[in-house]
């Protein structure tokens, strides 16, 4: 059978017509650079101004920035602390791309940390932080200040069992939490989170919210919802849709880069300008910090746009055969129902990522996705198995800009069919439609993927 006949055997098989389905070759290349190097996630948009080049720049190099312990002699880039994960951005997103998890119990994280919160609802009904070790486990402190603790990982081993009989194999984390410096967790839900990557930001930033709220109202195939979540925004002071994070608990790219920077590096800023110490972490608390804020305003801004004009790679291979099957099966098989081939962009202040259309292959939306891959932390609106749905484009360069990446929100997963396979809850129906095809096709189908 040649790829048109099973093309149309495969809309059969999902009981849709192909003339539903986004043109094979749709306009995709919008906010996208032909890139496939080791650096196809640092690239900037193209057709940038001079100011927005400069400004691209330095926050490149705060992105790259280690911070240093306060006070020193470059009083710009000091303040980290006390509590903190890591010394900079890229640690997290090495190459802009994603994370990794460790490899076994005796590996430190270096692209991982542990969300923390207790039963019951905090500010703005955001998930309640541990009374003592707050809403993220800190792995490091200054000196003079006790580090929270460590992680451990070990993984579960099983295998699933494929249609014609491949087996596949897989895992899954169990944490544990050990050389607490500030006394027993008690009952404390935890997550563990890769770094996500971070190109292409600035475009799913410019999504507009009407555009978001209108494929959550639309109905979906399959038994798949999808929802908003309702997170707090700082700038504002209202809730508003989350559309960042994996579980969409960050409203937009400012606060979510501000986040980072007080989470993960312990650098504060105008929008969360308190240090990560708890009323138990004494040391945390008298220790000197950087100013006041120790990120100016200026320095956010420009970090926030360079994660706002980094482009995308653009697609490969995609007129080989494999990948044409696989870009048609991918949709018969219901996978674009929650990851959307096309979505276009509104105003912005950023003029290079306004009124685009662009392919990022997801909704921005949450979706339940059963009880192999819930966490039972909720996040906001997040239920304890809802996930947002991680945009696919560039995913087929991840082995060659990171070392190892992990995919899914604990990088469980080391293949791409490992994470097709973790698919449960709404996208249960697609996932069985995957393990029930023949090898040829999953195989082409993940070569669709790649060519992403």
């Amino acid at each position: 059978m040649n790829w048109p006949q099973r093309a149309v055997a495969a809309a059969a098989l999902a009981g849709c017509a192909l003339a539903a389905w986004p043109p094979l070759h749709a306009d995709e290349n919008d906010g996208t650079v032909a890139v496939a190097t080791r650096e196809a996630y640092s690239q900037p948009l193209p057709g940038l101004s001079d100011a927005q080049r400069q400004a691209f720049a330095r926050g490149r190099a705060l992105f790259r920035q280690s911070w240093v312990v306060a006070p020193a002699r470059d009083d710009r880039v000091d303040g980290l602390g006390p509590l903190y994960n890591r010394l900079a951005c890229v640690s997290c997103h090495a190459g802009n791309g994603r994370g990794r998890a460790p490899g076994g119990p005796d590996e430190r994280l270096q692209a991982m940390l542990v969300r923390l919160s207790v039963v019951g609802r905090g500010l703005h009904g955001a998930p309640r932080p541990h009374p003592v070790y707050g809403d993220q486990l800190s792995e490091e402190g200054i000196p003079g200040v006790p580090a929270e603790g460590r992680t451990r990982v070990e993984w579960a081993h099983s295998e699933t069992v494929l249609a014609d009989g491949e087996r596949v194999p897989m895992r899954r984390p169990r944490i544990e939490i050990t050389e607490l410096a500030y006394g027993p967790l008690g009952s404390v839900m935890t997550s563990a989170r890769v770094g996500q990557p971070v190109y292409g930001l600035g475009l799913l930033d410019a999504v507009p919210i009407a555009t978001l709220e209108a494929m959550a109202r639309e109905p979906k195939a399959d038994g798949v919802r999808g929802r908003l979540n309702t997170v707090w925004g700082e700038a504002g002071r209202r809730h508003m849709p989350g559309r960042f994070g994996w579980k969409a608990s960050q409203p937009d790219l400012a606060q979510q880069s501000a986040s980072a920077m007080i989470g993960d590096i312990g650098i504060t800023s105008a929008m969360f300008p308190a240090n990560n110490c708890t009323p138990t972490q004494r040391a945390c608390r008298a220790a000197p910090n950087g100013g006041e804020p120790e990120l100016s305003q200026e320095q956010l801004n420009d970090l926030v746009t360079y994660l706002a004009l980094l482009a995308v790679p653009a697609r490969r291979d995609r007129d080989e055969t494999p990948v044409r099957i696989g870009q048609v099966l991918f949709h018969s098989a219901g996978c674009a129902v929650c990851h959307r081939p096309q979505l276009k962009t509104g105003a912005h202040r950023l003029a290079p990522v306004a009124h685009r259309t662009i392919a990022p292959y997801t909704d921005l939306l949450l979706h339940d996705m059963g009880p192999g891959l819930a966490d039972g932390r909720p996040d906001f609106r997040a239920g304890g198995s809802e996930w947002r749905t991680p945009a696919l484009w560039g995913i087929g360069l991840s082995d060659a800009v990171g070392e190892a990446p992990g995919y899914l929100h604990d990088g469980r997963a080391r293949t791409l069919q490992e994470a097709v396979l973790w698919h449960d809850g709404e996208a249960r129906v697609a996932r069985q439609r995957y393990a029930g095809l023949p090898r040829a096709d999953r195989e082409a189908l993940l070569a669709f993927l790649r060519s992403l």
